[in-house]
């Protein structure tokens, strides 16, 4: 295993793996990080001469070794990810809360819009006409829009 076209399996894994970390770097969520950094470690070791498919011993080490690199890769990445859970919004999920009206809302009509929590949905009235910019708080929902009345 000493050379491919003169380079060595070490250099190539380590290149192959610095190349997993930078798509990893490009497109967070890859998760192609631990592979990349287990890559990196095997190919130094073969850098430095240890022969980990020859002996038992190599084998070892060559495992062993890999699973740390592994290990201490998932540890780092799950401290520098985000740890925040993605919030999912439902038509349910926004009744009780208020927002404002961004295109006129009428009791007979689902044309109208609403802005609840940044997001806008498709809107009719509980009861009066509601003009855009008016305070409105989510009665309920009704298939895919909201029901809502004037804050008093």
């Amino acid at each position: 295993m000493d050379a491919v076209l003169g380079i060595s399996l070490g250099w190539v894994l380590i290149v192959l793996g610095a190349v997993l970390l930078v798509i990893e770097a490009t497109n967070p969520g890859f998760f192609v990080a631990v592979p990349g950094t287990v890559m990196i470690i095997l190919g130094v070791l073969f850098v430095l001469g240890v022969d980990v498919f020859g002996s038992t011993l190599g084998v070892v080490v060559g495992v062993v070794t890999a699973l740390a690199a592994a290990a201490v890769t998932v540890w780092l990445y799950s401290r520098i990810t985000p740890q925040e859970k993605p919030t999912t919004i439902s038509r349910d999920s926004v009744v009780g809360q208020e927002g404002h009206v961004v295109r006129d809302v009428d009791p007979d009509s689902i044309a109208g819009k609403v802005r609840i929590g940044g997001v806008e949905w498709s809107a009719s009235s509980a009861s009066a006409p509601l003009r855009v910019g008016t305070r409105v708080v989510v009665v309920r929902s009704e298939g895919v829009h909201v029901v809502v009345d004037e804050v008093k």
